[in-house]
């Protein structure tokens, strides 16, 4: 049976931003400028998830009723009409801000994306509490960044279709060329795609042609001396994310410590995440989680580095698998954590095939930090709050455990 969705880029606001991560490896998604891999994390190549205010409170989210939207998809087919409509319908009235509906091709798409490869412009988008499109991360070198646009600025239309109120994941199908509602199929490499974009009072437009491109989830930073410390930055959980930190761990110096940085991770694969925790604990329970009242526990494997000094740092677009990683970290006294509030995702969702071949991926129940913390519309708490030179603090906190700044 397939494990939880622990949630990528937000998961989606009107299926739009959140970031989902299925555990056994289905996909993660998300709202990416030009591919799927983390739904909630709008990006060309990974979703964006749509953050709560600072400081806000993120309310527990409703649950749709699976046998609801599955009868929906089936009477609508049988009427000749959009299966996959009739079930975004149920989930709209149901108020489950987490659950979504995929057409055939999207999820194909997703499952195809895991290995971070896609054909995008190399941005991600998010979308603001007042229903703005803003741009949350651009990749190094893509046809985005190459043009100028930087994470900030608002994305007002693409190819002349305004952004602002439409779901994160239909901003996205537009950005790879993908016609919502249809295939899913994104737009070959070389097509245009034009965009216009806001800075402050400034407007303008860009023309960009998507391209074939590689996310990079982990981004490793070693130290210029040989005792300093190393910086571990992932933005999202996916495929090999948990190897490449085992790998950095083993590299790391062990006097030096390490900085692992989840600010602004929308989540991925929770086995992934898991798989990250267990660079760093020596077996043991990383999250416990519910499936219709059913519980089940996630548990690290043994022969993790338990003696590396760590802090984690964390803000209030750390989202899903990424909370279920820090909180395991903080719950287990691995590590301390610093930064701000973090999003508050904490609901599993599954997937299921509908009557016309559209995906319905469904909120099932909700996980747990190991000492039992629901982070589900409470986000965590770090141990030590701070918000801006959260990294400064963070690398003084490391200094103070034992690791080199």
């Amino acid at each position: 049976m397939p494990g939880p969705c622990s949630y990528d880029r937000p998961r989606r606001i009107r299926r739009g931003a959140a970031l989902t991560l299925f555990l056994a490896g289905v996909l993660a998604t998300g709202a990416a400028t030009g591919t799927w891999s983390d739904r909630a994390q709008g990006a060309a190549g990974r979703p964006a998830p749509a953050r709560a205010a600072s400081g806000a409170r993120v309310p527990e989210a409703a649950i749709a009723d699976r046998a609801a939207v599955e009868r929906a998809a089936s009477e609508a087919v049988e009427d000749g009409k959009s299966g996959a409509q009739a079930a975004a319908d149920v989930v709209s009235r149901s108020g489950d801000r987490w659950s979504t509906i995929y057409s055939a091709g999207e999820f194909k798409d997703f499952q195809a994306q895991l290995d971070g490869g896609y054909v995008g412009v190399g941005l991600w988008v998010r979308q603001a509490p007042d229903g703005r499109i803003e741009v949350s991360r651009v990749q190094p070198g893509g046809p985005a960044a190459r043009a100028g646009i930087a994470a900030g600025d608002r994305l007002r239309a693409v190819d002349g279709r305004p952004s602002r109120g439409a779901p994160v994941t239909e901003v996205v199908a537009r950005l790879r060329g993908a016609a919502t509602g249809g295939s899913g199929h994104p737009a070959a490499a070389g097509t245009p795609v034009r965009l216009d974009l806001q800075r402050g009072t400034r407007r303008w437009s860009a023309g960009l042609h998507r391209t074939r491109l590689r996310s990079r989830n982990v981004v490793i930073d070693r130290p210029a001396g040989a005792h300093g410390p190393t910086r571990v930055k992932i933005a999202a959980f996916g495929k090999g994310t948990g190897a490449v930190v085992r790998r950095a761990v083993r590299r790391a110096s062990p006097q030096g410590g390490m900085l692992l940085d989840l600010r602004g991770n929308t989540g991925g694969l929770v086995t992934e995440a898991v798989a990250t925790a267990s660079a760093f604990l020596d077996g043991g329970l990383v999250a416990t989680y519910d499936v219709r009242g059913s519980q089940r526990a996630l548990y690290a494997r043994r022969g993790g580095n338990t003696r590396i000094p760590l802090v984690v740092l964390v803000d209030g677009g750390t989202m899903s698998a990424a909370e279920l990683l820090s909180g395991a970290l903080q719950d287990r006294g691995r590590a301390l954590v610093v930064g701000s509030r973090t999003f508050g995702k904490g609901s599993v969702q599954m997937p299921s095939t509908l009557a016309d071949g559209s995906v319905a991926e469904l909120t099932v129940g909700h996980y747990r930090t190991p000492s039992g913390r629901n982070v589900d519309g409470d986000g965590l708490t770090p141990d030590v709050t701070v918000g801006s030179g959260a990294e400064k603090r963070a690398r003084t906190v490391l200094s103070g455990l034992g690791g080199g700044v």
